[in-house]
């Protein structure tokens, strides 16, 4: 990341980060094009993992009060509390463990290819137009009461996601789509699986690219954080409303126009 590309770029790419982290159209996929277009220079492709945090601890903040309830709960022994828990960590460890596996391919050969970016986004735009058709009688509307196999089946759906152009998000709300749940508890549990993914990705990356954030990435870092921290704020506190009136078609259709034009630009401008 070099001096010359200032703190524009950085600033565009975290409010992407934000818009973009818990709609399911890609946020890495987005990140990643936006980059390969301006020519933005990220050792080890550590500045879209960082920011990440960002737009992740939104939820912190949104869901303050709920977090804090569940912690209560759990320090008190109540059962319920403790399998929500048991579920989120459940969920997330399929993904961790193969992240850290494929860590240097996927940031080495899958992150360096925009080609299957677009392609995974608009094939990923037509799944999810598909699945938001399905007309399925939901069996589970609650987080708090999802089964741990229904947690862990959601957990392999988030492994897709190790491929940009997927959507974590994505992934996670087609799977419980497809397991039986219903729209807003489907996206209401992808926000709470992403703090233990995102955080664990945070300081996986940070230690192995410590030697290659300079000062002058470091404030492009900061300012991609604050600006996806601030972005995601209003997007998480408006989301769930938001599909509970359109669905996912808006964001199914965005991802294929995303994808087209990006194929479009790649095979026009390399």
């Amino acid at each position: 990341m070099s001096a010359d590309q200032g703190l524009f770029v950085p600033l565009i790419l975290g409010i992407v980060e934000g818009l973009t982290e818990f709609i399911p159209v890609s946020s890495t996929g987005h990140l990643l094009l936006i980059e390969h277009f301006l020519r933005f220079d990220s050792p080890g492709r550590a500045f879209e993992v960082l920011i990440q945090l960002g737009a992740v601890l939104a939820i912190v903040v949104v869901y303050f009060r709920r977090l804090l309830g569940i912690l209560i709960d759990a320090i008190g022994g109540k059962p319920g509390a403790w399998r929500f828990i048991g579920g989120v960590a459940l969920g997330s460890l399929p993904a961790a463990i193969v992240g850290v596996v494929l860590h240097d391919f996927i940031k080495g050969v899958l992150y360096e290819s925009p080609q299957t970016i677009c392609v995974m986004l608009i094939v990923g735009g037509i799944v999810l137009l598909f699945v938001d058709q399905l007309k399925n009688k939901p069996r589970y509307t609650d987080i708090y009461t999802y089964p741990w196999h229904l947690c862990l089946l959601i957990g392999l759906f988030q492994m897709l996601a190790l491929i940009p152009g997927v959507s974590r998000s994505g992934a996670t709300i087609v799977g419980s789509l497809l397991l039986g749940t219903d729209k807003r508890s489907a996206t209401e549990f992808t926000f709470f699986l992403a703090l233990p993914i995102t955080l664990g990705a945070f300081v996986f990356d940070f230690y192995k690219n410590r030697d290659v954030i300079t000062s002058g990435m470091g404030i492009s870092i900061a300012i991609g954080f604050a600006a996806a921290f601030v972005i995601g704020t209003i997007v998480v506190r408006y989301l769930l409303d938001f599909i509970g009136r359109h669905g996912f078609a808006p964001f199914a259709y965005w991802r294929i126009f995303a994808g087209a034009l990006g194929l479009w630009g790649v095979l026009l401008f390399g």
